[in-house]
């Protein structure tokens, strides 16, 4: 597996405001909002639930208790609470929430890695829609590829969450802006600098062979959302040559 520290920034020409407010964003509202994971009410309320999506409508259910029939311990499961004012809010919201400090701390390592400079040739606006979309189009992916997927009609109504989707464009566009800048990364242990390519081309292969194996186990719900992953990083392919268009000749690049 292979975990980047950081990427070759000596050609950056702007100071990424976009990719540090965004960062922030989610810290706060992990933080403030979400209490560090104990505010189940706002993260059941505000996560995007496939079926809501699907049908327009919002679901609120009971908090319910399980119990591991090996352990007999049991657990609590939070009822989804209502949203406001559409469902289809939370395919923003979403983006900008975590269950816990792992998720996001590796979330916005990669995005402090590799957003800066997807920032830097977009410029402020064009890469804060750019990275909305690609987060909208990995929702949508997750709840389409749930939707078609799941054996167990239940996997429509657990609710995911986090900026790995939008982050997945940012990889997208940025394997293709800039193949070959140098990413220094701990590859099998040992720590060395590859080409964003390899990087990049290693995490995604990933992705689409743990997708392909949840795929097979009928997606039982719950884990890692890999089907946002996959669609956000074909997302971020597919709109990074749109929003890159005339980019770098248009007056006052970088604002």
């Amino acid at each position: 597996m292979v975990f980047p520290l950081y990427d070759d920034n000596s050609d950056r020409t702007t100071t990424p405001f976009v990719n540090y407010a965004i960062i922030a964003a989610n810290i706060l509202v992990f933080v403030l909002i979400q209490q560090i994971g104990t505010n189940d009410a706002f993260t059941y309320s505000f996560s995007t639930v496939p079926q809501e999506i699907l049908t327009g409508h919002d679901v609120v259910t009971s908090s319910r208790v399980l119990e591991d029939a090996i352990t007999g311990q049991r657990l609590l499961v939070p009822g989804l609470g209502p949203t406001w004012p559409s469902v289809y809010v939370t395919l923003i919201t979403s983006m900008f929430m975590h269950g816990g400090i792992a998720h996001i701390a590796g979330n916005m390592l990669f995005l402090w890695i590799f957003g800066d400079n997807i920032e830097d040739r977009l410029g402020h606006v064009r890469y804060f829609l750019f990275y909305i979309l690609c987060g909208v189009a990995a929702s949508l992916a997750h709840v389409f590829t749930t939707a078609a997927f799941s054996q167990d009609q239940s996997s429509l109504l657990v609710p995911s969450l986090g900026a790995s989707g939008a982050i997945s464009g940012v990889l997208g566009g940025y394997i293709l802006l800039h193949p070959k800048r140098r990413v220094t990364v701990i590859l099998f242990r040992f720590l060395t600098d590859v080409p964003a390519y390899v990087a990049i081309g290693i995490w995604f292969a990933f992705q689409l062979i743990s997708g392909i194996g949840m795929l097979g186990e009928g997606s039982k719900g719950g884990g890692v959302a890999y089907g946002a992953h996959i669609g956000g990083f074909i997302a971020g392919i597919v709109l990074i040559k749109l929003f890159d268009r005339g980019a770098r000749t248009r007056p006052g690049y970088g604002y």
